[in-house]
């Protein structure tokens, strides 16, 4: 009697793409925060118009990063597990 072979899976992990744009975008994030809320003067805000237009941008950013983090939690992409390797080939003549 044969067993039903059964499919098994595993989380993608370091691998997952949504992981990686939130390590990207979050370090861009950080940056931004810190750049417009340390080292922006008055010239700059009124350059743009009299927004901070850094410290929004990397706020921006991290709820972005947040986002795609909480993503990859709850939603995990599901990879298939190579099965054991098992010699079923008939041997060469």
């Amino acid at each position: 009697m044969a067993t039903p072979t059964t499919s098994r899976t595993r989380k993608a992990g370091a691998f997952d793409i949504r992981l990686i744009i939130a390590l990207l975008t979050g370090v861009y994030g950080i940056v931004l925060t810190i750049m417009g809320a340390a080292v922006t003067d008055d010239a700059d805000i009124a350059k743009a118009g009299g927004v901070n237009i850094n410290l929004w941008a990397g706020v921006g950013l991290l709820i972005f990063t947040a986002l795609f983090v909480v993503w990859a939690l709850v939603r995990p992409i599901r990879v298939p597990e190579e099965p054991a390797a098992e010699d079923n080939t008939p041997a060469a003549e």
